[in-house]
């Protein structure tokens, strides 16, 4: 309360509105992996051969988990409604009914042999109404050789360990201690 001259006046506080969208939220997608004879492990994820990042959701209205993984593309745009804006993902809860999005973009980084066992940010993610529980290595991946610049376009992580034997180098490679984590920014 204000006093003016002996006229009593009173502010009010403004008003905050309820936003009709839910906050964004960042996240990184993080690994690590002991690398044995090969280097720069990453998805393979190019416009012509897509990734689709695999994980489990939360809603952050309602906390329900999704039932089921959700798989999402860094090259697809889907429209959310009500905005003119497009994200990577969309959907709606089936639980609370609102509507939620993500958007995703790969980092430059990869695990590299000089760094092995040590967190790599691999993927950024912008969500609005997620929440990202768990990712699953599902898809392909490729590393090189090391020594030998051999490329292993084929490089399977479900087992979250991967052996090949590099004929150029004579000696067995591998990718073990495979750990990913989402990490909220």
């Amino acid at each position: 309360m204000l006093r003016l001259g002996g006229i009593r006046e009173y502010t009010r506080a403004p008003q905050q509105s309820s936003p009709s969208r839910f906050e964004m939220v960042k996240f990184y997608l993080k690994m690590k992996a002991e690398l044995s004879g090969v280097t720069a492990l990453e998805p393979v994820d190019t416009p012509e051969s897509h990734f689709e990042y695999t994980f489990r959701i939360e809603c952050t209205k309602c906390r329900e988990v999704h039932d089921k993984p959700v798989t999402i593309n860094r090259f697809e745009k889907h429209d959310i409604s009500g905005s003119r804006g497009e994200a990577s993902f969309v959907f709606r809860c089936k639980s609370c009914k609102h509507e939620h999005s993500a958007s995703i973009e790969r980092t430059k980084d990869s695990v590299e042999a000089a760094n092995s066992n040590k967190w790599t940010n691999l993927l950024e993610i912008d969500a609005r109404g997620i929440d990202f529980v768990e990712f699953i290595p599902e898809g392909q991946w490729h590393c090189v050789g090391e020594e030998s610049g051999t490329k292993f376009e084929e490089v399977d992580l479900e087992d979250k360990e991967w052996y090949d034997y590099d004929d150029k180098q004579g000696e067995e490679v591998s990718v073990t201690d495979v750990a990913f984590d989402i990490q909220r920014v």
